[in-house]
């Protein structure tokens, strides 16, 4: 494992900051929480990965590793390196690998835009960790060299924040506003047609997207899940006075309680499920 980074790119810097600071600390303490969130896109996921017993794999933003440690498992005589920007959640994900005893898995800490990576995969993968990019093109170009010929890129980015009950719902409890027109980064890969010429430009052909649905599981009931989410995006609450910050947080448990079922808290979400080939 290695967590030092020899270079950021300059646009990507805030991103970095962030996911090595406290945002990728909450992800690396409540990894399996995260993980039982994405449940519902596995299958389809890994369908489409199709890694082999000796595939060379390469996961992109591979947090604390869950789809890297699988790929691993199902490529006992091939090798699978996780990068990520957060070196919190790169120790987690090293931690569970030998916990599991996989020795055929690294993980290092390393910006994909820029970073060297020696060549030679068959397979790139990506869930939900592609959409931060300052320069998606410049990013996919620089993971197209990473791929052998006819090597291949598997991903899994969300649907337009409209299309995707939990952020609107917890956006708009807690700042009291509706979801602003201009999506934020965790979006910028949800328009079909832009992923398309992103990876096209970058040299990627035979892009084929397909839209998913399923529902994100926040919490076993409604109070389990409102501490999780405000651990999550309390800063919106940042700057607000007192009775605000109170009055915003009942109002957010009142959405969780709407939505508590026989599984826990669940919400609606969308993604696209993205499949490319390097010529």
């Amino acid at each position: 494992m290695n967590t030092t980074m020899a270079h950021v790119a300059h646009g990507n810097r805030a991103q970095s900051d962030a996911w090595d600071g406290a945002e990728g600390g909450y992800w690396a303490a409540h990894a399996e929480r995260f993980d039982r969130s994405m449940r519902g896109y596995a299958a389809a996921f890994d369908a489409a990965a199709d890694v082999h017993a000796d595939s060379r794999v390469l996961d992109i933003g591979c947090g604390t590793g869950q789809t890297t440690r699988h790929a691993a498992r199902s490529a006992p005589h091939g090798q699978v390196l996780g990068v990520d920007l957060s070196s919190q959640m790169i120790k987690v994900a090293q931690r569970l690998a030998e916990r599991e005893g996989l020795a055929n898995v690294e993980f290092q800490r390393a910006d994909a835009q820029v970073h060297r990576f020696t060549g030679g995969f068959d397979l790139t993968i990506s869930r939900t960790g592609t959409m931060f990019f300052a320069d998606p093109v410049a990013a996919f170009s620089n993971i197209h060299e990473a791929v052998r010929r006819g090597g291949r890129l598997t991903m899994l980015t969300w649907q337009p924040a409209e299309r995707n009950e939990w952020f609107g719902a917890f956006v708009d409890a807690l700042t009291g506003r509706p979801v602003p027109e201009t999506a934020p980064a965790p979006f910028s890969l949800s328009r079909p047609d832009h992923v398309r010429d992103v990876l096209q430009a970058a040299g990627f052909d035979h892009v084929q997207i397909d839209a998913l649905e399923a529902p994100m599981h926040y919490g076993a009931d409604a109070d389990d899940a409102h501490a999780f989410v405000l651990g999550l995006l309390g800063w919106m609450l940042d700057g607000r006075s007192d009775i605000d910050r109170q009055r915003l947080s009942d109002v957010l448990h009142s959405v969780l309680v709407e939505h508590e079922g026989p599984s826990g808290v669940e919400f609606a979400s969308a993604t696209l499920l993205v499949t490319a080939t390097k010529p």
